[in-house]
């Protein structure tokens, strides 16, 4: 029953879905993130209101993530923010790695960019795990989608 519900809510989800049953009774699950989904996604995890006019840019293998982060002491003013994103799997989790993040070619505070790590990771892996018995297969990046594929155990 709990596979029957958790293939139903990768069909309502946001993000577009392709499901296959394996002969063990387990489902294969292949979701798609789009640019836009995946910029929102990277927006809330950065989650800071000095930041402005964030984009991302789908590459082959890498996202390239640069925006606009005004400075405290003079809002008129603003610094360019800019970092590589690479996505990963390990033991069936997302994992979220930020690179050459910059603020003016200045580098962004390591605990800060761990952070990004972890919840650029979390929100990813919601949009496309619906189920705790999910176990990511593979992440890939496209110059025009973000592609993971799920295993569901019944």
């Amino acid at each position: 029953m709990s596979a029957l519900l958790a293939v139903f809510l990768f069909l309502t989800s946001a993000c577009k879905t392709n499901i296959a049953r394996n002969e063990d009774g387990s489902f294969t699950v292949d979701t798609t993130i789009t640019q836009q989904e995946l910029q929102e996604a990277v927006s809330a995890a950065i989650a800071d209101p000095l930041v402005q006019d964030l984009q991302v840019s789908l590459q082959s293998g890498y996202v390239s993530v640069i925006g606009n982060r005004q400075r405290l002491n003079d809002a008129a003013k603003t610094d360019t923010l800019s970092f590589r994103l690479d996505l990963s799997v390990s033991n069936g989790q997302l994992i979220a790695s930020v690179s050459d993040a910059q603020i003016d070619n200045s580098p962004i505070d390591q605990a800060r960019v761990d952070n990004w790590n972890q919840t650029i990771a979390n929100r990813l892996s919601k949009i496309g795990q619906r189920n705790e018995n999910n176990i990511l297969q593979s992440v890939s990046i496209t110059p025009e989608i973000v592609a993971m594929t799920w295993n569901i155990i019944r």
